[in-house]
């Protein structure tokens, strides 16, 4: 298990690098974070997650390029990390960090409301 987490790290990093220097194509949003890699148990496969910031279009376009480039980023990255097989890459978008963004919004409207409601209680309090 230690093994597999090292090595979803390092094609983590490996991968982010390769695709923000080599991959020149420009559908490709440049406000792109590769968020983790999850290799399989035989090391054949790995999914590989990205945030993207943009809208749906953007990275529904950023996630095309990205698997049609899956080769290309996979032979580039299999020269800076030694493993008898480098992985085939699928590509997924990551929408944590959309849903972590929207639950902040919705604490904040909470906590405004909150707010708001106690100053109701507080003015209507001084009428009497």
């Amino acid at each position: 298990m230690e093994r597999t987490d090292r090595l979803n790290s390092l094609l983590k990093e490996v991968i982010s690098e390769v695709i923000r220097r080599e991959v020149r194509n420009p559908h490709v949003n440049e406000l792109f974070t590769v968020t983790r890699v999850q290799i399989s148990k035989d090391l054949r496969h790995a999914k590989v997650f990205v945030s993207v910031i943009g809208d749906a279009q953007q990275k529904e376009e950023t996630l095309k390029a990205l698997q049609s480039a899956a080769g290309f980023i996979a032979v580039n990255s299999s020269q800076k990390v030694v493993m008898r097989y480098f992985p085939e890459l699928k590509f997924k978008l990551d929408d944590s960090v959309d849903k972590h963004m929207r639950i902040e919004e919705l604490l904040g409207k909470i906590s405004e409301e909150r707010k708001s409601r106690k100053d109701d209680i507080d003015s209507s309090a001084e009428d009497t």
